[in-house]
């Protein structure tokens, strides 16, 4: 069950990621934690890169990483900026969460009390994804 216990271990375990993000060109840096459907709890931050198009979002690693250990369903993702305003994810994290979790939860925090709660069906409307083939 996804209880406020369980989001604020979420959002703490997101935030210790993002304190090891490696930013050095935006200065930004991401934490995320992922839910997957049987319980475990994973986390990424963003590693950038001098060529920018190779640099991977923290949402990205958390799911990547989950994948690596067997996840193949999520159900909540949590996304911890430290900034003033909460920063949703970005297209092609979207994309991803999908691929994982079409009806995931998305829970966006920051530094002060405004948040982000949504779902992927609202941040990534008529998508495409593995409902969309055919076997």
């Amino acid at each position: 069950m996804i209880d406020d216990t369980c989001i604020n271990r979420m959002i703490a375990l997101a935030k210790e990621a993002c304190s090891k993000a490696y930013c050095p060109y935006s200065k930004f840096p991401v934490g995320a934690a992922v839910l997957s459907a049987s319980g475990e709890i994973f986390t990424g931050c963003n590693v950038e890169n001098a060529s920018y198009g190779l640099t991977i979002c923290a949402e990205r690693n958390a799911i990547f990483h989950a994948c690596c250990n067997g996840m193949k369903r999520l159900a909540v993702l949590v996304l911890y900026t430290p900034t003033e305003t909460p920063t949703a994810p970005c297209g092609a994290c979207r994309q991803v969460i999908n691929e994982f979790g079409e009806n995931a939860r998305i829970f966006c925090v920051c530094d002060s009390s405004a948040t982000i709660d949504t779902s992927l069906s609202d941040l990534l409307p008529i998508s495409f994804g593995p409902h969309n083939l055919t076997s």
